[in-house]
């Protein structure tokens, strides 16, 4: 039989789910299939929402769960973007963001990233003057940002959103657990700045991609996405029990945190000693590298030839740069191996 290929290039969670996700899977009750949630009665959308609001010590009502965090996100678009108004977008970002601009009709702008000497990072009065320029109904904000890797402070981002005026601000954390655990901001600036979206997932940092569970956190302003998501009859009561099983494995997925981020350096200090490579430092669960000119074809058939699959760039400004998502950190050292290999191999070519 042949050997499944690794994949490297989805941004999943090759470490997989805490073993308390399986052991809640186990638990058998016919009840929970084949009845509704009554979560309601209580005056809650669920038990999920519930220990959310209480881990991030805010109101219930303001946490939105969702079918993974693109679904809260394509419906924030759908529900505040109009045909004809504008959405700013982050300069290098996830092709998701203009394809759900496009499904409403809306007008893409963008605001600058700027690359510097081993990271990229975001020019804020770029992005404020973004915002004078384009006027846009809607913001996204993806921090850590997919594919270069870079976040925003607490500092950046609270001076930005205090210049965003009456748009609405998207702010995509799906990747920001694997470096920044804090949950004590999300409350300050839900309260601050009451048109701002924050936007989370059990895919990533909870390597719980396939069971689609999203979450997020919404000003007093959006009551309106409050009722455009909610849903009557309650959420997947399984999935519900899978998540709230995360949540209670902090020591399991901080083990994990602490190995990825030292791959993550081994990748940065690997790539950085091969002659024409460049690697960004990122917070995310992957990593961006600029490779030589002229090596794109050759070294992607001699990666896939041995099993493994990572993303060659294609987009504007990244087109000659590849991004690594972590794997174990036995499939990190074995790709690097071979990344060696393919060097040395055509370094005389």
């Amino acid at each position: 039989m042949k050997k499944q290929p690794i994949y490297l290039d989805r941004n999943e969670n090759h470490f997989g789910p805490a073993p308390a996700c399986f052991k809640a899977l186990q638990k058998k009750n016919f009840f929970k299939l084949s009845a509704y949630s009554r979560d309601f009665a209580r005056g809650v959308k669920s038990r999920l929402s519930e220990r959310i609001a209480h881990d991030f010590g805010m109101d219930e009502k303001q946490v939105l769960l969702g079918y993974g965090g693109e679904d809260i996100l394509k419906q924030a678009v759908h529900c505040y973007l109009k045909e004809g108004q504008k959405i700013l977008i982050p300069q290098f970002s996830w092709w998701y963001y203009k394809a759900i601009a496009d499904e409403v009709g809306g007008i893409k702008a963008e605001y600058p990233i700027t690359e510097g000497d081993f990271s990229f990072y975001y020019d804020i009065d770029g992005m404020k003057d973004a915002v004078k320029k384009h006027n846009p109904a809607v913001i996204l904000i993806s921090t850590p940002n997919n594919p270069t890797g870079n976040a925003m402070g607490f500092g950046a981002l609270h001076d930005f959103l205090s210049h965003t005026g009456d748009a609405i601000v998207i702010l995509d954390e799906a990747y920001t657990m694997f470096f920044n655990t804090d949950r004590s901001y999300v409350k300050a600036l839900i309260d601050e700045f009451p048109n701002l979206l924050i936007i989370r997932t059990f895919s990533k940092y909870y390597a719980l991609a396939g069971v689609r569970i999203g979450f997020g956190f919404m000003g007093k302003n959006l009551s309106t996405f409050s009722k455009f998501s909610a849903r009557y009859l309650g959420y997947n009561r399984l999935t519900e029990r899978i998540a709230l099983a995360a949540l209670d494995s902090d020591d399991y997925y901080n083990d994990m945190r602490i190995k990825m981020v030292s791959d993550l350096d081994m990748f940065f200090k690997s790539f950085n000693q091969l002659p024409g490579f460049k690697a960004y430092r990122s917070e995310a669960n992957f990593i961006l590298v600029k490779i030589p000119e002229g090596i794109k074809d050759a070294m992607n058939a001699y990666l896939k030839e041995r099993g493994y699959i990572i993303k060659f760039m294609n987009e504007d400004g990244l087109d000659q740069h590849v991004r690594i998502s972590l794997g174990t950190q036995e499939e990190n050292h074995m790709l690097m191996n071979l990344v060696n290999e393919f060097v040395a191999q055509h370094s005389g070519k």
